[in-house]
């Protein structure tokens, strides 16, 4: 991270002689036997590249003694600055990340791929690099010393010309991590988020059948809990069914077609039933990236259909081919467009490392296998949720498609999961976001955390779905999150810690707040905060709209406290304080003032403020557009002495609520006007 920096790097070989070297950044190339290694920083937009050339030379007629499997180069960076704290996202698990809090390089958690530092005077985003055929990340180092290891979970390769890693300072934590991760896609030839299109299936609420039924869906099943929603007047759009339509043999793909047995009419007959008499306008399928969790069954159809399109690795699971698998994925979503079904959940991305290992270097594999999906997808216009792919190698290979699982599974019948999947989802989106678009997982609203659930759905930027079994389904969870006809009221990007929080870790202080904006009017920036207390007690804490990135700049805010219903008039950087109890959150709504009168859009919605399509404010008038219907509300210091709604008087049903007005609107979809008069 610095000049004329001395590196320690560890070169670990097939056979034994493993080499250690102290080599010079931007230094000369250093030799030992027959081992060639230089390593040299350089600009790289507007960050700082590490890169590394290594060459195992091999005598002539003497066996091969080339670079290990498993850990073949590591290296120890010498840090510049301690820093104050610092947050790893770090692989838990083959798929997915979670924080952790350290003070120093010696406490990096295995397998760290992003690291924030944060100093007295700035921050620092560390990002270990993915390269064309190996990939990096952290491991712990020394007190002074990151230690990074690369690795292409291939033996046997004698050269190395590679990228290290990605490292940027800024003045705030969302402009370093922003300025990595753009240079990375730059890189990498994939699109940001904001160039990522949402498929229009994810802008409406959706059900999966998981946490309903888990491998025991049916076609019964399917038919049941959509007649439920039509029942309840829950205007779900899409449903996925998950894990357990497949036809299998020892746990091994055979056939494209659903199993004879739990869907014996196939796929076509239900949709079209279902379409016909509910608000559900697509299904969609789970499979994983392999076929099935480990592959392909050597003895059924899709073997010999699809045998130019499969291979065999050094591990001896029959795989979709990373080259050619394209063809495999096309053929396979033909047959499921055919039976109407219209995307597909796919799991398992990050058994990668687990299948091509000694087969296809690591970054390799993962780079021709995405973009044989993706292209394998256009089937399906790139309506693909990714999953269990939250390893480096994966959301760095993926060029189109836009969502991306953020978390590990919501777990119903785990006590008290909520914290841990509040804190991967939070802490997660900090780098993910950058990407995809963040998918914070299905939930229950018939559960003891359901509310708070839908309250992190309503801001997590993301698609929203339910899984609850059948009968189980509770419309008032949901009615918060969307329109009548199933439209979300999505936020703009993933919420994110506010950073007082992002280098502290919630479970010791007790509370944790997410930020989040939106578009709020023709053209203005509103947002939230989301406070959780993760304790048992009493918690009282600050915020301010100084917190939140990307709102609207101006001299005065309204803070609209939704569950208390309270109203706060205050500066950007001016602090209100919250009490949220033991176990408890809250939400706080936060618009910029542009006269007397802040419309803050429909009461019954979380994200109601998203709502208002345009504000016009006069002297003593004020022209909003709304969509949707509802009870809409405003912060208001003066009561208005005629009220118009779509030319209609409605001034008798204007409401005072301490410092709130309200007004009941007709039932009616689409568009209304409102015009007040002061």
């Amino acid at each position: 991270m610095a000049d004329h920096k001395v590196f320690r790097c560890e070169v670990m070989r097939q056979k034994g002689h493993d080499i250690v070297a102290d080599v010079t950044m931007n230094g000369s190339e250093i030799i030992i036997d027959d081992v060639r290694v230089s390593l040299y920083e350089e600009c790289s937009g507007e960050c700082r590249m590490g890169r590394i050339d290594l060459c195992i030379g091999n005598p002539e007629l003497e066996i091969c003694n080339n670079l290990d499997m498993q850990k073949p180069i590591r290296l120890f960076i010498p840090m510049r600055d301690k820093p104050l704290n610092i947050t790893a996202l770090y692989l838990f698990s083959s798929w997915w990340t979670r924080p952790a809090f350290i003070e120093s390089p010696a406490d990096m958690p295995d397998k760290t791929q992003v690291a924030l530092f944060k100093y007295r005077d700035r921050y620092g985003c560390f990002v270990p690099m993915v390269g064309n055929s190996f990939k990096a990340y952290l491991t712990g180092g020394t007190e002074s010393e990151l230690q990074l290891v690369l690795t292409a979970l291939c033996g046997g390769i004698s050269q190395v010309h590679e990228p290290l890693y990605l490292y940027a300072e800024a003045q705030s934590v969302d402009e370093t991590i922003a300025t990595v991760f753009k240079e990375l896609a730059r890189i990498k030839n994939i699109r940001t988020r904001e160039h990522r299109r949402l498929p229009e299936i994810f802008r409406y609420l959706g059900w999966c059948s998981w946490d309903a039924f888990y491998t025991d869906v049916n076609e019964d099943g399917i038919r049941q809990k959509a007649t439920e929603f039509a029942e309840k007047q829950v205007p779900v759009k899409w449903m996925i069914i998950d894990d357990g339509w497949l036809t299998l043999k020892d746990r091994l793909l055979c056939d494209f077609r659903p199993d004879p047995e739990k869907f014996p009419n196939g796929f076509t007959k239900m949709a079209e039933d279902i379409k016909s008499a509910t608000t559900v306008e697509w299904f969609g399928v789970w499979h994983a990236l392999m076929g099935y969790w480990s592959g392909i069954s050597p003895e059924g159809s899709v073997a010999v259909q699809e045998a130019e399109y499969l291979c065999r690795t050094t591990n001896g699971r029959l795989v979709p081919d990373p080259k050619r698998g394209e063809g495999f994925y096309r053929d396979w979503y033909r047959v499921l467009n055919d039976q109407g079904i219209s995307f597909v959940k796919v799991d398992g991305q990050g058994t990668i490392p687990l299948c091509f290992e000694n087969t296809v270097p690591l970054a390799k594999a993962a780079r021709d296998l995405h973009g044989a999906l993706e292209s394998g997808a256009a089937r399906m216009d790139g309506a693909v949720i990714n999953c269990m792919g939250m390893a480096m190698e994966n959301i760095l290979s993926r060029p189109n498609t836009a969502i991306s699982r953020n978390s590990d599974d919501f777990s119903p019948m785990r006590e008290d999961s909520f914290k841990e999947h509040l804190l991967e989802n939070a802490y997660n989106a900090l780098y993910h976001d950058q990407i995809n678009c963040c998918d914070w997982d299905m939930f229950w609203t018939n559960h003891p955390d359901g509310q708070k659930h839908a309250l992190l759905r309503a801001i997590s930027g993301g698609p929203i779905y339910c899984s609850d079994r059948v009968g189980e389904t509770i419309p008032e969870v949901l009615e918060p999150l969307c329109y009548a006809d199933g439209e979300l009221l999505q936020m703009d990007r993933s919420a994110k810690p506010t950073d007082d929080c992002v280098f502290i870790d919630p479970i010791k202080t007790g509370f944790l707040k997410l930020q989040n904006t939106a578009r709020y009017g023709q053209d203005l920036i509103g947002g939230g905060i989301a406070v959780f207390n993760l304790s048992d007690k009493e918690i009282a804490c600050s915020l301010s709209p100084a917190e939140i990135s990307g709102i609207t700049k101006c001299d005065r805010y309204v803070v609209f406290d939704y569950f208390r219903g309270m109203i706060h008039n205050v500066s950007c950087e001016e602090s209100i304080e919250c009490v949220v109890e033991g176990g408890g959150f809250g939400w706080f709504v936060v618009l910029p003032m542009t006269g007397s009168c802040t419309c803050l859009g429909l009461m019954e919605k979380y994200v109601g403020f998203t709502t208002v399509e345009s504000i016009i404010d006069g002297q003593d008038s004020q022209k909003a557009i709304l969509h949707g219907s509802g009870t809409i509300t405003w912060a208001s210091e003066r009561l208005p002495k005629h009220v118009e709604v779509n030319g209609q008087d409605m001034t008798d049903l204007i409401q005072r609520n301490g410092e709130l007005i309200q007004l009941p609107l007709p039932d009616k979809a689409g568009q209304t006007i409102i015009e007040l008069q002061f």
